[in-house]
């Protein structure tokens, strides 16, 4: 089983400290990393955080992390930086901006990221569209780590049982991602399914939502990137020219 951290927070600017988190992420099992850039990032910035990755053994997976205002500026964003990542996540901090991000085919990953239950917006209704849509639920150890050792955020904990829950009984694939630009917090593959027991859920959701998940949404993209992809499940055959 390969294992994938689709949320991997590299500091671009600071090139030994982002060296020294792709090799940890690479000591602790993981295969492939998503890492979120800049929207008019340059591949000369890209280029050596991919090579180190690829000299570790990791498949470097670009990511863009979009923050809207309002569920127009997020149309703005896809129509013009889509195409350009591998992987696009959205942080919802509006119920109008989660509700067009989960209908929208365009987007990879819903991210909550308040630990405010009345401000995380991943309801049935919502969860409805993300299963048409094939949006996946992202969630963050970092974030689950944070809050275990506040031991003050026993509201949020019980939100983020309820959220997995709500996304396991409408299909919607579920995403564990590290989440974090800190040593400190980057786990083993194992110890994060781990914490499948906070959400009264078997080893193997948790397992598949490290790998199988996250890897059908980097493979889905790439295929559509890809110069013969026209529309999904259907590829642009060349006819070979007769001599």
């Amino acid at each position: 089983m390969k294992f994938v951290d689709l949320h991997l927070c590299l500091p671009i600017g600071d090139a030994e400290r982002a060296e020294r988190l792709i090799a940890k992420s690479a000591e602790l099992g993981y295969s492939r990393i998503g890492v979120p850039l800049p929207p008019s990032v340059k591949e000369e910035t890209v280029k050596p955080l991919r090579q180190i990755s690829t000299e570790l053994g990791l498949d470097f997976v670009t990511r863009l992390d979009l923050n809207p205002r309002s569920s127009g500026d997020l149309l703005v964003c896809l129509r013009k930086f889509r195409r350009s990542f591998e992987v696009v996540s959205v942080t919802c901090n509006s119920k109008a901006v989660a509700r067009h991000a989960a209908r929208d085919r365009r987007v990879d990953l819903l991210c909550f990221p308040s630990v405010e239950p009345r401000k995380r917006f991943f309801d049935r209704a919502e969860a409805q569209l993300a299963s048409e849509s094939s949006a996946a639920l992202e969630v963050n150890v970092a974030q689950i780590l944070s809050s275990i050792e506040a031991k003050s955020n026993v509201a949020f904990l019980s939100r983020l049982r309820k959220e997995v829950a709500i996304a396991k009984s409408f299909d919607v694939p579920v995403v564990f991602s590290s989440g974090t630009s800190e040593l400190l917090f980057l786990r083993k593959p194992q110890d994060c399914a781990a914490l499948a027991l906070l959400f009264d859920v078997e080893s193997s959701f948790a397992l598949e939502a490290l790998s199988t998940n996250p890897t059908a949404i980097i493979e889905r993209n790439r295929a559509r990137q890809s110069l013969d992809y026209a529309a999904p499940g259907v590829r642009i055959v060349k006819e070979a020219r007769k001599p």
